[in-house]
């Protein structure tokens, strides 16, 4: 089976379905398969799911297990070469999927994949490429890790060798509502740290890639829609308490000794990158 498309919802039935017709457009020919874990939704997600998609993997959570555990109970379960995480706000593209598994096919260095997301008016969204929101820029400017991230955009804006909108180049962090991943890094390095529930997870995940020596790539020749909806106001002590916890977690993990990048033979620190021109 070539992909494996894992979406973990929680009460975001009507979103999750857009998402899902989405993805039954974009996959054309392409050997699929699609798990949805539900993450104890108290909506009619479950009900929508058996009725509507019975093609469809559902794997029912009793508990919200946060957006790393149940996604990789997803990966557990799922049997693709390339896996897939989408969240269920995101809208794909008609060839997206297509494009995203053709680059996979014909270059064998690259190791994870992003695209170009815009927002619901249009709009470019910038952690396409960069995979940070701009509290986890502050986070790495304050501890020190920007140095690290020479891709991420953290400091002078006119970096010669920062990614633009339409560059494809290789990155720094791929953004978990779209990232495609093949099977042999997760067979290597494990799924995601399930400490992190909602928050930081695709950011631990990319880090450790650059750590085992895998290349996470942009891809800006196809994109998805990111309609970015959240359960939590930003203020609220839920969000507060998930978010920063995030950051403390990877900050636990890495500052106090970041370890070094090395790739068979070479070792890059900080690490090098290429970009097609």
């Amino acid at each position: 089976m070539k992909l494996s498309v894992v979406v973990v919802n929680h009460n975001r039935c009507d979103l999750l379905k857009l998402t899902l017709n989405s993805v039954i457009k974009s996959l054309n020919d392409i050997d699929n398969e699609v798990i949805i874990v539900d993450n104890a939704s108290t909506d009619d997600s479950v009900i929508m799911l058996e009725t509507q998609y019975p093609q469809f993997r559902t794997i029912t959570n009793q508990a919200n297990e946060g957006m790393a555990r149940a996604a990789n109970r997803g990966i557990q379960a799922s049997r693709g070469e390339y896996v897939l995480i989408v969240n269920p706000d995101v809208i794909l593209g008609k060839e997206t999927l297509e494009k995203v598994t053709a680059y996979l096919n014909e270059h064998k260095d690259v190791s994870g994949l992003g695209v170009r997301m815009l927002g619901p008016q249009g709009t470019f969204l910038q952690e396409s490429n960069r995979g940070l929101t701009k509290p986890w820029v502050s986070f790495f400017k304050l501890t020190g890790l920007a140095k690290h991230f020479p891709k991420s955009r953290l400091t002078n804006r006119n970096h010669k060798e920062w990614v633009q909108e339409f560059q494809t180049s290789e990155i720094d962090i791929l953004n978990g509502a779209f990232m495609l991943v093949r099977r042999s890094v997760f067979n290597e390095i494990g799924g995601f740290d399930e400490r992190f529930l909602q928050y930081g997870y695709d950011i631990d995940f990319s880090y450790r890639m650059r750590l085992a020596g895998f290349k996470n790539f942009y891809y800006p020749k196809t994109y998805v829609i990111n309609l970015k909806s959240s359960h939590a106001p930003k203020f609220s002590w839920t969000f507060i308490k998930q978010f920063y916890g995030a950051m403390f977690i990877f900050a636990s993990k890495y500052l106090f000794k970041l370890p070094e990048i090395k790739v068979p033979g070479i070792q890059l620190y900080p690490a090098q990158y290429e970009v097609e021109r």
